[in-house]
């Protein structure tokens, strides 16, 4: 185990479970003090366990990502409580329920769009003012390999990543010259609850997708986040780092 992260806060949302967890978990175990963001403090309740077991200091904040006072709030406790923010990965998001896109009901569409992207703008303007505050920092934004290529049923969820690769760089050449990365990670199927969803139990489905033949494990994508953040990663900003498996190519 390393300390690469000592002394450092990180932010993470959609910390309950699954990729989110699982970077969480890494950033204490490396060493970060931790602030963990999902829609209940409950949900995070394992995560919090995990975090504390493995030596880590960790703060809960209930915070759903589409209301943004939930958002500022959130941002100005981890400050108040840490005092500073030097990562945040931004990585609540949903999928949508599989349809062609005629189909596709507005209230629907806005409600993805509303969480995977506007969420996660909301989350940058103030997780960056205060990085702008203190002097530099990080940001990684959960893109997907949806961001890069069409997924037939899912108009509103591909939207909604590909857009976020746009935003990420366009943020990234903003804040290139305040010492600020912006980057963006590109999973593709992942052993998660949320893929468990999206194949409705059948995995092999998913599985059946990815060139190299097995799902993807959420610290996998956690490892690469970390680089991201870390000081190995220090030349890399606008990036969108696929973490795939090769489904994307």
């Amino acid at each position: 185990m390393s300390n690469r992260f000592a002394g450092k806060v990180a932010l993470v949302t959609g910390a309950a479970n699954g990729i989110g967890r699982a970077t969480a978990l890494a950033f204490a175990v490396e060493g970060a003090r931790v602030a963990i963001l999902d829609r209940s403090e409950d949900s995070l309740r394992s995560t919090a366990d995990a975090i504390r077991n493995a030596g880590g200091e960790v703060l809960v904040l209930a915070c759903d990502v589409s209301h943004p006072q939930e958002v500022e709030v959130a941002v100005a406790r981890v400050v108040e409580r840490f005092g500073r923010l030097d990562c945040a990965f931004n990585n609540a998001g949903v999928e949508n329920e599989a349809a062609p896109l005629h189909e596709i009901e507005l209230e629907e569409w806005d409600r993805i769009l509303g969480i995977n992207l506007r969420g996660t703008f909301v989350c940058m303007k103030h997780e960056i003012a205060q990085m702008l505050r203190q002097g530099g920092g990080v940001v990684v934004n959960t893109s997907s390999g949806a961001g890069v290529r069409g997924v037939a049923g899912g108009a509103s969820y591909s939207a909604s990543k590909h857009a976020m690769i746009g935003m990420t760089k366009s943020a990234a050449l903003d804040y290139a010259k305040r010492n600020i990365r912006v980057n963006c990670v590109l999973p593709g199927n992942i052993d998660t609850e949320m893929m468990d969803r999206f194949t409705d139990g059948d995995i092999q489905k998913a599985i059946d997708l990815e060139p190299v033949g097995r799902l993807g494990k959420p610290e996998e994508i956690a490892e690469a986040v970390l680089w991201m953040c870390s000081d190995l990663g220090a030349f890399v900003t606008g990036a969108s780092i696929a973490v795939d498996g090769g489904w994307s190519l």
